[in-house]
């Protein structure tokens, strides 16, 4: 299905929802806000606006106490500690998840001017914060989307994701990054993860990020996010 600039999501979803997409946050403190997404379980948030839903980040400003971006482990630095297979550095380039019947190009999502992450501009848009590993190498790789921008979007039915099921990230070497669902877990902004989101790990991670929860119409955002977390099972040539 083509839509925003030409992006497309593939297959029917598990739930019969089509994935479409848009909107990031910002490193650390980024996905405490932003994106907008399913609670676990089922929608039963009340219809969103007609438009996209709002995506307040918080800037970086001078002075302001952002904390720094946790340095994700590399593998000359702790090979004593990798669990796992591992790659070396390389852009990713296409995303695909079986169980939701999603296929969608990556986007490169760097920092505004404004200290805000830039965010995707269509709702089938996927974006790869470039702050972060590539997927497949150790640390987290960071992927964000929208679950809804005036309908469905492209991690619509993230929420709904099962351990063991697959998330595949095609690179620019020509390799998949084959990942394997751990953990579906939703989170307040207000009291976002972020050292298990973000922090340094002992093996190739994945983090599939959106908002979840109720969505408040006065203050025009979702009170949580989803976070998927994923491990690297697998690479394909």
């Amino acid at each position: 299905m083509d839509g925003g600039k030409g992006r497309r999501v593939e297959g029917p979803t598990r739930s019969g929802a089509l994935g479409l997409a848009r909107r990031g946050w910002l490193p650390l403190v980024l996905a405490v806000t932003g994106m907008a997404a399913l609670a676990v379980g089922r929608a039963s948030d009340p219809a969103p606006p007609p438009g996209p839903p709002d995506t307040s980040l918080p800037a970086v400003r001078s002075g302001s106490p952002t904390p720094a971006a946790p340095r994700p482990r590399t593998a000359e630095r702790t090979a004593d500690l990798l669990r796992g297979p591992h790659l070396p550095a390389s852009t990713p380039v296409t995303i695909s998840i079986p169980a939701l019947g999603l296929y969608a190009p990556l986007s490169q999502l760097g920092l505004a001017d404004d200290g805000t992450l830039e965010t995707p501009g269509a709702a089938d848009e996927v974006g790869w914060f470039n702050g972060s590993v590539t997927p497949g190498a150790v640390g987290p790789a960071v992927i964000v989307g929208h679950v809804t921008w005036g309908g469905p979007a492209v991690f619509y039915d993230l929420a709904t994701l099962d351990r063991s099921d697959r998330v595949l990230v095609r690179r620019q070497d020509g390799r998949t990054a084959i990942f394997a669902v751990t953990e579906v877990r939703r989170v307040s902004k207000a009291r976002f993860p972020t050292e298990d989101v973000y922090g340094a790990t002992d093996h190739a991670a994945l983090r599939l990020i959106t908002c979840g929860g109720r969505f408040d119409t006065a203050a025009g955002r979702y009170a949580d996010n989803v976070v998927v977390f994923g491990r690297l099972v697998a690479v394909r040539r």
